[in-house]
C-alpha cells in the first residue's frame, strides 16, 4: 500500500522532526486506519530507505502518525511512502 507524507506531526510552537502525518488513499476512516498501527513505513530517498511505524490514527477521516527513526527533511512533504 502506498501512502502521502502531508506534514510534520506539530503543535502552535513545535514541531516534531521524526513524526510525519501520512494519507493513504485506501483509508477512509479512523477505524480503518487504526487496524495498521505496528505497521512497518519505508520512505526511499534514492541513496537510503528511511524506516518508520505507524504508531496511532490522526484525526477521523484516516490519516496515520508514523515515527520515523531519525529527523524527516523538510523535502519529504509531498512524497510517497510504502507501507508494509
Amino acid at each position: 500500500m502506498d501512502g502521502l507524507i502531508s506534514n510534520f506531526r506539530r503543535a502552535r510552537h513545535h514541531t516534531y522532526s521524526n513524526q510525519m502525518i501520512i494519507i493513504a488513499n485506501s483509508l477512509k476512516s479512523r477505524s480503518d486506519a487504526e487496524k495498521l498501527v505496528g505497521k512497518k513505513v519505508v520512505w526511499n530517498t534514492g541513496k537510503k530507505d528511511i524506516k518508520g511505524e505507524i504508531r496511532s490514527a490522526h484525526g477521523n477521516k484516516g490519516a496515520l502518525r508514523v515515527l520515523f527513526e531519525n529527523g524527516m527533511p523538510g523535502q519529504a512533504i509531498g512524497t510517497k511512502v510504502s507501507i508494509e
